[in-house]
């Protein structure tokens, strides 16, 4: 009976970030989202893995969403995110703005804990960047469930009520702290 030897691999969890996007729209900010792509082995194309939730009016957008991945250390994997600006709440990538893209393996991002590089395309604007943070995810899953309540919230917006969130952070092995949850009332 032959014997199936298994890849040396482990599992990683990718979370993704921008800093200074072009400002695609005329009265507010872009409305920033990355897609995530891999090449298979042996392939020529790219497939889409997945899209992050759309940080509207912000040109620094820190998204929640995390991508897990398997990294094969013998493996060469080739990585592509693309942002975009969403104006509709079409599917079709064509009917956005691009922002710009940047390709990379994924053992350049995970040798650097956090992989940096420019955004590039065409007519993309010098300065754009996209951030890439690496973690091991352990096989534990232990849970914790907590409740919170809050009262005589400062009232924030100038016309009708404030809509207050909660934002928490985690911190990884190597000290940096990374959005974990972001929750709406």
């Amino acid at each position: 009976m032959p014997v199936m030897a298994s890849l040396p691999a482990t599992l990683v969890e990718l979370s993704l970030s921008c800093r200074n996007l072009h400002d695609m729209d005329t009265f507010s900010k872009s409305d920033p989202m990355c897609v995530f792509f891999i090449k298979e082995f042996g392939q020529q194309n790219y497939r889409e893995i997945g899209r992050t939730e759309i940080i509207w009016n912000n040109l620094n957008p820190d998204f929640v969403k995390k991508f897990p991945v398997h990294y094969f250390f013998e493996e060469r994997q080739h990585l592509k995110f693309q942002v975009y600006d969403v104006d509709s709440k079409s599917h079709d990538l064509s009917k956005h703005d691009f922002l710009g893209e940047m390709e990379c393996t994924l053992g350049e991002i995970v040798s650097s804990g956090t992989f940096k590089k420019n955004l590039t395309g065409k007519d993309i604007r010098k300065g754009s960047i996209i951030a890439v943070n690496s973690e091991e995810l352990s096989s534990c899953k232990e849970e914790i469930t907590m409740q919170f309540s809050a009262k005589k919230l400062d009232k924030k917006d100038f016309f009708g009520k404030s809509d207050p969130f909660l934002v928490f952070y985690r911190c990884n092995e190597d000290g940096r702290s990374v959005t974990s949850v972001t929750g709406h009332s």
